[in-house]
């Protein structure tokens, strides 16, 4: 299994958490960034097993103690995590940090076939409710009674954010194939209209529907990804689950089919009315959030291709050949977004 020395991880499971061997692992597809493993052992217990990309991974990305860390303090809050399990960072186990945590039981909706065969149209319309409720249940926590209070910088999110992710799209052209000039005009364009930070959150950084674990009744079981979590502005957040949130009449969805687009789902309005309803935050000037999602989401799968390019993925290539595409299609969208502002 590549990204996983068996010989070596097997008995720090069985050190370090009491697993039986033999340990069988199975790569989790779906994920474009860290690499997941479904680790069974040979009494049939189950867990989860985190670790960066095997190759190409760039500075400040992939962050597992980072990621251990968000968890370790959530989980005794009102946000629902996997429980994190142990975190291993001798280089020597496996060549990179990782960490285990519990293997949470639920759906994770990748598409709409997928959506209507596993929730009745009632559990659809609750995810999306529910999906708010925990994002401003995530918001409202203060940072620093869970212990987070020195995860970042307070001030200055979406300026840190602009230019990290450019950063990251600078390191990750790939040789013969044409820069997106368009991240580039997007990136002086929005870096000029900055606004005022609402507060200081725990910011997720990536939340999406198909970011956590489903109950059968829609209910968030889990929030999964949080290895770019830190402290912000929490409207990148919602504004982020705006562009994911996609609507069956729209013309263009983010990053293929998204479940969204299924019968009985919430609206976007309505799942940001929830948002504003239990956060009590203003969210009638959203665009520019919205438009800073599309352009981040345009440059982090810029490093995805990068990555599947030079074969990081455990293996994993699905969808490599629409990823150029994508690009420019979310660079377009956010442009579009950017000139209703």
């Amino acid at each position: 299994m590549e990204g996983i020395a068996e010989e070596r991880v097997g008995p720090w499971l069985a050190e370090s958490l009491g697993l039986a061997e033999p340990i069988g692992y199975e790569l989790i597809a779906g994920g474009r960034s860290n690499l997941t493993y479904r680790v069974t052992d040979a009494a049939g217990r189950e867990v989860v097993l985190r670790r960066p990309p095997v190759h190409h991974v760039l500075p400040t990305a992939h962050d597992m103690t980072r990621e251990h860390r968000a968890i370790s303090a959530l989980y005794p809050t009102a946000v629902p995590v996997p429980e994190p399990l142990a975190l291993c960072t001798d280089l020597e186990v496996t060549g990179a940090p990782f960490y285990v945590m519990s293997f949470v039981d639920g759906y994770v909706l990748r598409d709409p076939k997928t959506a209507e065969a596993v929730l009745d149209p009632a559990a659809r319309r609750a995810t999306g409710t529910n999906l708010a409720e925990v994002l401003a249940e995530l918001h409202a926590l203060e940072p620093a009674a869970v212990g987070l209070g020195d995860l970042g910088p307070r001030e200055g999110y979406i300026s840190r954010q602009l230019d990290r992710w450019h950063r990251q799209f600078d390191r990750s052209q790939l040789e013969g194939r044409e820069r997106v000039a368009a991240i580039d005009k997007l990136y002086d364009w929005l870096r000029e209209r900055i606004p005022a930070q609402d507060g200081v959150s725990i910011v997720h950084g990536d939340y999406r529907l198909d970011n956590t674990v489903l109950h059968p009744t829609g209910e968030v079981a889990a929030v999964l990804d949080w290895e770019i979590c830190t402290l912000g502005d929490p409207l990148a957040d919602i504004g982020l689950l705006m562009v994911y949130w996609s609507e069956p009449a729209d013309s263009f969805t983010v990053l293929g089919k998204s479940p969204t687009v299924a019968a009985g789902f919430a609206t976007r309005a309505d799942v940001l009315g929830r948002y504003a309803e239990v956060s009590g935050r203003d969210v009638s000037n959203l665009d520019f959030y919205v438009a800073f999602g599309y352009w981040k989401l345009a440059c982090i799968l810029q490093g995805v291709l990068c990555r599947y390019d030079a074969g990081a993925a455990g293996g994993d290539r699905t969808g490599i050949d629409s990823f150029e595409p994508q690009i420019r299609a979310l660079a377009d969208a956010a442009a579009q977004v950017a000139a209703r502002l």
